[in-house]
């Protein structure tokens, strides 16, 4: 099974306990690094995630996962937090990050730049307007390659 298939299937599987207990799906990861698979899986809610809210996900997902065995190859399960440079995956996590310190990267240069990093200022799906310094940049969402929440010091 491809990596893209694997990732739909996890998240098929495991959005409706997700939904159920008030947890939001942020992103799932199925990559290799050295010889090992690793399957990961990262949630949040309202008021952060907790290593027991990581427990109880992690042990229904497995439960899941060792039913329906998906994925061919050995692999190991991790489900966490994003953390505080939270990855904006989707639309709807852009908007909620306006007002946010954001690094955002892009497929092409927007002003002459491919890496942006400053307080997101707008977002209407078509556009995000970023402050970097004192000046402002509009980039068109489909140019978007990467965009995340940011710690500026």
């Amino acid at each position: 099974m491809s990596t893209p298939k694997i990732k739909a299937t996890v998240e098929e599987m495991v959005l409706p306990f997700l939904q159920e207990n008030g947890f939001e799906l942020v992103d799932v990861e199925y990559v290799k690094e050295g010889s090992n698979w690793f399957l990961r899986v990262f949630v949040d809610k309202d008021g952060g995630i907790d290593i027991d809210d990581c427990g109880r996900i992690s042990e229904y997902l497995s439960e899941k996962l060792d039913a329906d065995d998906p994925i061919p190859s050995a692999y190991f399960l991790e489900v966490s937090s994003p953390g505080a440079e939270r990855p904006l995956k989707k639309a709807e996590d852009v908007a909620k990050a306006v007002g946010k310190d954001v690094f955002v990267t892009t497929y092409e240069p927007v002003e002459g730049l491919k890496e942006f990093e400053g307080r997101l200022l707008s977002f209407d799906n078509y556009e995000l307007v970023i402050a970097v310094g004192k000046k402002n940049y509009a980039i068109p969402y489909n140019k978007v390659a990467s965009a995340r929440l940011a710690i500026i010091f």
